[in-house]
């Protein structure tokens, strides 16, 4: 059995890792979407690659909830609901909405997938393991934390849902061209999608207040803010004054 003392230094290598991503990010595009670049694997179907890189977080996180003894304690199961809400969509919905028939390099799924899967121990280990047999979870409905992390995720989700609703209606079938996204959160970010999935993860964070939770919404920035810097360069170089007169931020509005 995982000690808290292993685990702990688990969440320690897994924050320094992101430290490593987000520098690394800042020197190398990462080549899908958008930004794709096939020197990062052998192509595939991007409606395949989201569900293969993005599914085994979720089945992982149930997997570990089902073998826990804590189950059906009230703060697990309200944090397993969030969470598993934000990835089936993810994984089984977004990728079946998409359209066109764009690709994404090999290595990129499998990069996500390990992140995924080591994330689902993180969270899970924590979440339904580590905290319920420390009582941290107990009267957890007493406290302000689950409300207002809950609220931010709902908000984050609502706004990543949104942005995607608004890039995926940007081309009419069989246009290829890059258009500036418009509207929603896009007013005030070129990112606004990332800035949804931040904002969902930093809730998530604040209703579990846990390490953990903080770690995960430190890998997300990471990650997500040199590509939102990468993009911005992009839309400059193709759009020029078109896309700057918007005075937009890159994923924070206002800040960055």
């Amino acid at each position: 059995m995982i000690t808290l003392q292993t685990y702990n230094v688990f969440l320690i290598v897994m924050a320094a890792l992101a430290l490593v991503v987000y520098v690394a990010l800042n020197f190398f595009e990462a080549g899908y979407g958008y930004l794709f670049n096939p020197k990062y694997g052998r192509p595939i179907p991007n409606k395949v690659g989201w569900v293969v890189m993005e599914s085994p977080v979720f089945f992982a996180m149930a997997a570990l909830w089902l073998l826990s003894d804590y189950k059906w304690q009230a703060a697990p199961l309200a944090l397993l609901l969030l969470f598993e809400m934000h990835y089936f969509q993810r994984s089984f919905i977004f990728p079946l909405r998409m359209r066109g028939n764009s690709k994404m390099p090999l290595g990129i799924v499998i990069m996500g997938m390990v992140f995924n899967t080591l994330n689902a121990c993180m969270q899970g280990g924590w979440i339904f393991y580590f905290a319920p047999r420390m009582g941290y979870y107990d009267n957890w409905f007493s406290k302000p934390y689950f409300y207002i992390g809950a609220a931010i995720f709902l908000a984050g989700f609502f706004i990543n849902l949104q942005s995607d609703h608004i890039i995926r209606h940007l081309r009419k079938p069989g246009d290829t061209r890059h258009y500036i996204p418009r509207g929603g959160m896009f007013r005030y970010v070129s990112s606004a999608n990332y800035f949804g999935e931040l904002t969902e993860w930093v809730g998530f964070a604040v209703a579990s207040w846990s390490w953990a939770g903080a770690v995960f919404a430190w890998w997300t920035f990471a990650n997500l803010a040199p590509r939102s810097a990468s993009l911005y360069r992009r839309y400059e170089k193709e759009f020029g004054e078109e896309f700057t007169s918007l005075k937009r931020k890159k994923i924070i509005p206002f800040i960055y």
